[in-house]
């Protein structure tokens, strides 16, 4: 049995230097549509009025009208309605309160894309032909599209590092479930170790960005010896930050890539810490090692893979308190100092790795919530009566 999901396939291409003109102005019409429209919303915001994505479509047609803005019909016209229709939605996040404010886009820091629907691209034969275009994308094909499976919508994009990526979402992919399995696994992240699973398995922290942190702090010193401005000198410094930038990221995903489908495909339940990971990044001693383990971009990798092939993810809260609990006995301890990585039960004298330990006491609640943990103890009460799925500790657990 296949379940039908929407997926995007990721590719690089090498665009000719007409075509790298075309959607560098189509960029840049992008970015102006969107915040003429983000202007014109939030005045109408301060006199009260909400403006959707008709009138700002209309205001549209009338910019290009415009002797100063006559450069947007040189363009194709479906990114800059794609633009509108991207305001559209974070304007309605942020009415639902699950975003801020909607942003105006910058042309250094802000993601330069635009995004193509069917009516505004071909694809035949492995060739894709985008709107303006005579030539066909110069695509890197690193892996096939799935039989059958033809795209809807094409995002075309160029990062920092000068790199051109091209994205195209596909409907109704087949994919096909994992075979159901009766194991399940108790996942603890962490610092020290990447991840440190029940099993007793720890896997390592690659520390991606203390590996290149010298070669970092250099490229970034010649960039601030470069004066301000277009200078093509500060553009080639400026390149090379960003590649090394690439360079961290691209290796972190990969491995975040192999890590997550391995421990969908090996298990049915996969229990992990509802960590706060924005809170814990304001640590300023921690926060650029807890930004490097990437524990947000893991659990959003797991979460969606597991829907894609027939696992459950199970978050525990995090309050719960798995390092300072006895996984033998329930016995919970009163105080667990973030240095105490070995320690001794003060009821039944088992000795705990206190990683391993979380990771088991996180597989038993998870499997209690999920209601398929047969045999999971009930927690013991504490001397001073406290339930100990319920009592805080005094500081944040790693």
């Amino acid at each position: 049995m296949t379940s039908r999901v929407k997926r995007a396939f990721k590719y690089r291409f090498c665009p000719t230097d007409a075509q790298a003109l075309e959607l560098s102005r189509t960029f840049g019409c992008v970015r102006k549509v969107y915040n003429l429209a983000l202007a014109a919303r939030t005045e109408a915001w301060a006199r009260q009025e909400r403006i959707n994505y008709n009138q700002t479509s209309a205001m549209l047609t009338a910019w290009k009208k415009t002797e100063e803005l006559a450069y947007l019909c040189e363009v194709s016209s479906v990114p800059l309605q794609q633009a509108l229709r991207h305001l559209q939605t974070a304007f309605a996040d942020f009415f639902v309160k699950r975003a801020k404010y909607p942003r105006f886009k910058s042309k250094r820091k802000s993601r330069a894309s635009a995004e193509y629907t069917s009516s505004a691209f071909k694809f035949r034969h492995g060739r894709l032909y985008l709107a303006k275009m005579l030539e066909p994308l110069a695509i890197v094909w690193s892996r096939p599209l799935p039989e059958g499976a033809a795209p809807t919508t094409v995002t075309v994009s160029r990062d920092a590092a000068g790199r051109w990526f091209v994205s195209m979402l596909c409907e109704d992919v087949g994919v096909k479930p994992h075979p159901p399995t009766d194991t399940a696994v108790g996942i603890d992240a962490g610092l020290d170790h990447l991840l440190v699973l029940s099993t007793g398995e720890k896997i390592a922290n690659p520390r991606h960005e203390r590996r290149d942190r010298a070669r970092l702090a250099k490229a970034q010193r010649e960039l601030c010896r470069k004066a301000k401005g277009e200078g093509a000198n500060r553009r080639k410094a400026r390149i090379k930050v960003a590649r090394i930038h690439a360079r961290i990221a691209d290796r972190r995903r990969d491995l975040l890539h192999k890590l997550t489908s391995k421990l969908v495909r090996e298990n049915q339940t996969l229990v992990i810490e509802d960590l706060a990971v924005r809170n814990m990044v304001r640590n300023r001693t921690r926060d650029r090692a807890i930004s490097d383990a990437a524990w947000s971009e893991f659990r959003n990798m797991l979460e969606y893979k597991a829907a894609w092939y027939g696992r459950e993810v199970v978050a525990v809260d995090r309050w719960f308190p798995s390092s300072r609990l006895c996984s033998v006995c329930g016995a919970l301890q009163v105080k667990m100092p973030l240095h105490v990585r070995v320690w001794t039960c003060d009821s039944c004298g088992t000795t705990h790795d206190r990683d391993v330990n979380a990771s088991k006491n996180l597989l038993a609640a998870g499997l209690a919530v999920s209601g398929c943990g047969a045999g999971v103890r009930p927690q013991r009460r504490t001397p001073g009566g406290q339930s100990a799925t319920k009592q805080k500790p005094s500081r944040r657990e790693l």
